[in-house]
């Protein structure tokens, strides 16, 4: 049974009439997160995870048309059955699963296995066909547990403070900063920049508790972050805003630094593993768990980690998507530009 086609403007659900995570302007968009590859502006109705919209309300408008609904309620959409899934990627990310006559198909959109603590946690989906990102999809990316993260970082920011110097963190404004902030909850004030205050305001608006910050702009008291942690998004790398902080050291916390030693980033004094995508372990137990007769791998390593799939008996399949244009990748372009 075909339920699903890969068209020009996204992955497009047959019977259903309506796109999975489209990246050019459709009817009817269902979307796995607010991540600005998967969470794009122009579609006339959104459907999202309860988490999610009031993120994609304010990344994409307040007046866009978007319904919601919470993980593994159904919704039918012309014959075919809708429901959403933890992914554990970042907060309010979900796996999408289509159900028609009986065939499913789960679309994983980006996803994590390993719990953070913040993020609900993701649960493997039985299907026909899975469709899979490959962002960290080569044997070399293997993660900490989340207890050696955090004691890792801690040991850093400690050491910091010990010489008097502000901790810099530089992550994704979603999803990245909130796990930084549960990391590091605790050890001092954390001071994070408006585009991620803002973010982190719009999903408490949904009711999720986050670790307390405190809004830090060019007109903060540069002594008052003495000591202290500031998170920054990526596109700050290098600015003049950090410059002014005095006596800081910075971090990347990114799955890329798990290989690429600090020597070559040149403007950080230190990089934490930090992903919010499965690593190669993960990304196959998430497969295997499925137990689907057909895998579409997207964005990553789909070469690599297609050919691996089909090699050990599962009949596996590249595709060509526009995901993965941000989060961790804007992290290594924006610190190369600084360290050029």
């Amino acid at each position: 049974m075909k339920l699903i086609k890969f068209t020009k403007k996204g992955i497009y659900c047959i019977p259903g009439k309506f796109y999975l995570d489209p990246w050019f302007p459709v009817d009817y968009a269902i979307i796995s997160h607010g991540h600005a590859d998967h969470a794009k502006w122009g579609m006339k109705h959104y459907l999202c995870h309860d988490d999610s919209k009031a993120i994609l309300q304010h990344r994409i408008g307040k007046d866009i048309s978007i319904e919601s609904l919470p993980y593994h309620i159904e919704r039918t959409i012309n014959g075919v059955k809708v429901s959403f899934f933890p992914a554990g990627h970042i907060i309010g990310s979900a796996q999408i699963r289509l159900e028609y006559k009986g065939f499913i198909v789960v679309f994983s959109g980006d996803y994590k296995v390993k719990n953070d603590h913040l993020t609900a946690p993701f649960e493997p989906v039985k299907c026909h066909e899975f469709i899979t990102e490959s962002t960290f999809g080569l044997p070399i990316y293997n993660w900490s547990e989340e207890t050696v993260l955090q004691q890792q970082m801690h040991d850093w920011v400690l050491h910091n403070q010990s010489i008097n110097r502000t901790s810099i963190c530089v992550g994704y404004s979603l999803g990245k900063a909130q796990r930084i902030m549960k990391l590091l909850d605790g050890l001092s004030d954390i001071y994070v920049h408006s585009a991620i205050h803002n973010i982190n305001e719009a999903i408490k608006s949904s009711g999720i508790i986050l670790p307390q910050t405190k809004l830090w702009t060019a007109d903060t008291d540069k002594t008052s972050l003495q000591n202290q942690i500031v998170i920054v998004p990526p596109a700050l790398l290098g600015s003049n805003m950090i410059k002014r902080i005095p006596n800081a050291a910075t971090a990347i916390c990114s799955g890329w630094m798990q290989i690429r030693g600090n020597r070559r980033w040149q403007s950080v004094d230190a990089g934490f593993p930090i992903s919010d995508h499965a690593d190669w372990n993960g990304l196959i137990s998430a497969v295997k768990a499925t137990e689907a007769e057909k895998v579409y791998v997207t964005h990553g390593s789909q070469a690599t980690f297609s050919k691996y799939l089909n090699e050990i008996g599962i009949n596996s399949e590249e595709v060509i998507t526009e995901y993965g244009t941000n989060e961790d990748e804007n992290v290594e372009t924006v610190t190369n530009l600084n360290a050029s």
